[in-house]
């Protein structure tokens, strides 16, 4: 008992003096942003060694080519039917991306269970199977950490109390965990800002910045400390030449194409998502689908074409490669490691890139309806990259042979080209623009950034110009989660709720509850006010959007409607 004693008052005393220092809640933003770092470290590290343990095996069956596609097919496949099976089984809450229920509860509602110890710790392994499972799943891992660097916040303002009001520590966490997916902290904390939209307040970007530095630090030297890195440096390493690294005819076609593709995949992603054959159990669908994806990548089948050997980082690491591949193809003495994987039988690079680009397009919305933790950043990111790549691949060679008419071009640089096209198509798929500063981030390029910026607003003008909403406001459609008004906008077959001009009118459900519509008179509110008064319900639209306060609707009724 004197013990006890003795470790609250050193405790407390800790306390006062780290407390002279700065407030206690810049400790707890800290402790935030080291701990998501640590995730994230420790999340990259099991997922290498799952990797290096298939391909090892896959290398150890060489000239069985039986064994080898059982090997190639069965890992993945029972590696994510474990997952879907764990997931679903300890917390159903852990599928999927996160980012939608973290803006649920930043605009208030209250989901307790998406916040649990128990959902972390599902998402934190089912994301490891997942992501282990290679570029045969082709998913990312940005959107699951989001919400679990939510979780962490969550908890952390659990133990805090001196941090007033608690959602700010879910704000702060919920910009970290970009920042320590990467170590990207100024473009991790943008994206949060601009996918979270209007949760972000002035007060909140002073601690988002400071703890997504701590865990973009904690990452960066922990990656030093395994041994991936000589010293803090780009993730994402390219040597880039200074010359003028695009045209504005070029620019426009990256517009065109991010913006067009962006509109197909949002389309066929949102009506895709949740149509998971009801016959099947989750485990046994993940299982299923993993296997015949894993069957295309096959590389003595398809994959042959797609450089399935590689990685999800291999694979952005080759498409940022600044040296051309075509000029490389035609020397036989001196072959690039990449051109080895994209043109290993003698086929075009232009194929392998037309063929990868037309198979992922497909493949990746059926890995979207997988009942996974799993994220749809990265997997877009990589994409946009071989849109740019197989661009800048096309304008080298017509720089080479002297096609272009009129002007004599620089040595272009195709590298540069897969970096602008994974910003415009990530910020085309996501309404946002800070994919610039998370590819500058990622590989350093401060030279390439008004090129990239340009594209990326082009893309980003031409995906809103069909009023459709963006990937995540899609999600949170889908999922019937609760939104802010400003999703109506975006989807024009959201019942807009006014009163006034268009008018209002409810009707009675079978339960007894109230529920509103487009295009009704007014004449009829009054009525069912007068019904539903006595029971404090007032009338709502079915689809769970956010009309606003009881006072606001209170309001509008009485001036509108009249004394009611």
């Amino acid at each position: 008992m004197l013990n006890l004693f003795v470790s609250l008052e050193l405790l407390l005393k800790l306390r006062c003096c780290l407390g002279t220092v700065c407030g206690i809640e810049w400790y707890g933003y800290a402790a935030l942003g080291i701990l998501t770092a640590i995730l994230s470290f420790l999340m990259d590290l099991s997922v290498a060694k799952l990797l290096r343990a298939h391909q090892w095996l896959y290398t150890m069956l060489e000239g069985n080519v039986l064994l080898q596609f059982l090997c190639w097919t069965l890992y993945p496949a029972c590696i994510c039917a474990i997952a879907s099976s764990f997931s679903h089984n300890i917390c159903p809450f852990s599928t999927g991306s996160g980012i939608p229920e973290v803006r649920t509860m930043l605009a208030g509602f209250e989901m307790p269970h998406y916040l649990s110890l128990t959902n972390l710790f599902s998402k934190f392994l089912g994301l490891i199977c997942t992501l282990a499972a290679g570029s045969t799943v082709f998913l990312g891992k940005v959107g699951p950490f989001v919400h679990l660097s939510t979780m962490v916040g969550g908890y952390l303002s659990n133990l805090c109390t001196l941090i007033q009001p608690a959602g700010q520590m879910l704000v702060v966490s919920a910009g970290v965990g970009v920042a320590s997916c990467f170590g990207a902290p100024i473009g991790g904390v943008l994206f949060s800002v601009e996918v979270m939209s209007s949760h972000f307040a002035l007060r909140h970007y002073c601690p988002c910045f400071f703890s997504a530095a701590c865990g973009a630090l904690t990452f960066r030297l922990l990656a030093v400390w395994g041994g991936d890195g000589e010293t803090l440096q780009a993730l994402f390493r390219t040597n880039f030449p200074d010359a003028l690294p695009f045209y504005p005819l070029e620019i426009l076609l990256f517009e065109n194409i991010s913006g067009y593709l962006e509109v197909r995949q949002t389309i066929l992603k949102a009506n895709g998502m949740n149509q998971m054959p009801v016959f099947c159990r989750k485990a046994l669908y993940s299982g299923m689908v993993v296997f015949f994806l894993a069957s295309l990548t096959f590389p003595h089948f398809a994959g042959h074409y797609m450089a399935s050997k590689y990685t999800m980082k291999e694979l952005l690491t080759s498409f940022l490669d600044s040296r051309q591949w075509t000029s490389q193809s035609h020397n036989t003495s001196e072959q690039l490691q990449p051109l080895l994987e994209w043109s290993s039988s003698g086929t075009s690079v232009y194929f392998s890139l037309v063929f990868f680009l037309l198979m992922k397009m497909w493949m990746l919305v059926l890995a979207c309806t997988l009942p996974l933790p799993a994220g749809y950043f990265m997997p877009v990111f990589i994409y946009g990259a071989a849109i740019g790549r197989l661009i800048g691949e096309g304008a080298a060679y017509l720089s080479s042979t002297g096609v272009t008419p009129g002007q004599q071009w620089a040595s272009v640089n195709p590298g540069g080209y897969a970096l602008a096209g994974a910003a415009a198509f990530s910020g085309a798929v996501t309404h946002t623009l800070s994919p610039v500063l998370v590819a500058i981030e990622l590989t350093g390029q401060f030279t390439h950034a008004v090129p990239i910026l340009l594209a990326t607003l082009l893309a980003n003008a031409l995906s809103r110009s069909g009023q459709r909403p963006s990937f995540y406001d899609a999600l949170s459609i889908s999922k019937r989660l609760p939104h802010l008004p400003s999703l109506k906008k975006a989807k024009i077959m959201l019942p807009l709720t006014s009163f006034g001009m268009t008018g209002l009118a409810v009707n009675q459900r079978s339960s007894g509850e109230s529920c509103s519509w487009r295009d009704a008179q007014t004449s009829t509110v009054q009525a069912i006010w007068t019904g539903t008064r006595s029971g404090r319900r007032s009338p709502r639209t079915p689809d769970i959007v956010l009309l606003g306060a009881h006072a606001n609707i209170v309001g509008l009724a009485y001036k509108h409607v009249g004394v009611i």
